[in-house]
C-alpha cells in the first residue's frame, strides 16, 4: 500500500513538472512569435521623393502634408552657345500635392509645355515589410491615375469645339522594392489614353513599361535613373505618332537639404506629365537632345 501511495505521489510530481515545462515552452514559443511580429515594420525611403525624375515613385505624402513642387527643364544642350546650351530656353511645371490620408494623396499642376493642367490621385495598395509574411509584403505597390487637359488654342487647327478632345488620361501600377539600404528598384506598367490623335493611323490607347532605380551614395545624396519603354501596337507600330517620338530616359541626383529634396538631372524629355514625357519625347541621347533640369520641393504640415 505504501509503495502504491509513493508511486502515485511520484507520478503526480512528475506530471506537474512536465506540465510546467510544457507551459513554459509554449510561453517561450508565443513570446518568440510575438517578437517576430513586433519587429516587422514598414520599409521606408525606397525613394526620397514622390517622383523619381519625371515619373512618380512609390513614395507617398503623409496625412496632412502639403508639398509645393517646381519642376524645370532647360532647352537642349546641343543648341550651343547661341542659347547658352539651352539655359535661355525652359519649360516648367508648378504644382501642389497633398496627403489626404497616409494611403491616399492627390495633386494638381500647370505646365508651360502645351499649357497642360493635370490632376492626379495616388493610392497605396500595400507596403514592403522588414519581416514579410506573404508575397505582397515583399513589395510596395501603388495605383496612380492622372487626367491632363491640353490648354493650347487649337494649334493643329483640327480640334472641334468639343472640350473632350483636349483630355488625356494615364493609369499606372507602381511596384517597387528596396533591395537593401542603398539600392531600390521600381517597375511601372502604364496605359495612356489620348482623346485626340492627329491621324487615323495613330492609336488612342497606348501602353508603356517604366523602370527606375536608386543608388544611395551618402546619407544625403543618391543617384537615380528612369526609362519608359513604349510598347508598339500589335508588335509593329507604323503610326506617325509612334515613329516620330522616342523612349524617355533620364538620370540624375537627389540631394536632401533639410526641409526639401533637390533633384538635378539630365533627360531627353521636355514635358513633366505622363502623356508628354512618355508619348511626346522627340529627342534622343544619341543626338545630344538632352535637357538639364531640376525638381525642387518644399513640404508643409497642415
Amino acid at each position: 500500500m505504501r509503495y502504491l501511495v509513493n508511486s502515485l505521489l511520484v507520478l503526480c510530481i512528475v506530471s506537474l513538472f512536465s506540465c510546467n515545462l510544457y507551459a513554459q515552452d509554449l510561453d517561450d514559443l508565443l513570446s518568440d512569435l510575438q517578437s517576430e511580429v513586433a519587429t516587422s515594420q514598414d520599409v521606408i525611403a525606397t525613394f526620397k521623393a514622390t517622383r523619381v525624375i519625371n515619373g512618380h515613385s512609390v513614395e507617398m505624402l503623409a496625412k496632412g502634408d502639403l508639398e509645393f513642387r517646381i519642376a524645370h527643364r532647360f532647352g537642349r544642350l546641343n543648341t550651343g552657345a547661341v542659347d547658352l546650351w539651352g539655359l535661355d530656353l525652359a519649360d516648367n511645371r508648378i504644382g501642389f500635392d497633398y496627403g489626404i490620408t497616409n494611403w491616399l494623396m492627390t495633386g494638381i499642376g500647370r505646365s508651360s509645355f502645351n499649357n497642360v493642367v493635370d490632376y492626379f490621385l495616388k493610392a497605396r495598395i500595400t507596403r514592403q515589410q522588414t519581416q514579410p509574411q506573404n508575397l505582397l509584403q515583399h513589395f510596395s505597390i501603388n495605383w496612380y491615375s492622372n487626367v491632363m487637359l491640353d490648354g493650347r488654342p487649337n494649334p493643329l487647327g483640327s480640334w472641334t469645339e468639343d472640350i473632350d478632345q483636349r483630355f488625356s488620361y494615364a493609369h499606372q501600377l507602381i511596384i517597387a522594392k528596396k533591395i537593401n539600404d542603398r539600392f531600390s528598384l521600381q517597375i511601372t506598367p502604364t496605359a495612356i489614353y489620348e482623346s485626340y490623335v492627329p491621324t487615323a493611323e495613330d492609336q488612342n490607347l497606348r501602353f508603356a513599361l517604366g523602370t527606375a532605380g536608386r543608388v544611395k551614395l551618402t546619407n544625403r545624396v543618391a543617384i537615380t535613373a528612369e526609362h519608359f519603354l513604349r510598347i508598339p501596337f500589335n508588335g509593329s507600330d507604323i503610326s506617325p505618332d509612334f515613329q516620330q517620338n522616342n523612349n524617355s530616359f533620364s538620370v540624375g541626383f537627389d540631394i536632401e537639404t533639410g526641409g526639401h529634396v533637390f533633384q538635378l538631372h539630365f533627360t531627353n524629355s521636355r514635358s513633366m506629365v505622363e502623356r508628354g514625357f512618355i508619348q511626346q519625347t522627340n529627342g534622343t541621347w544619341a543626338n545630344n537632345d538632352i535637357h538639364f533640369g531640376f525638381n525642387i520641393t518644399r513640404n508643409f504640415t497642415l
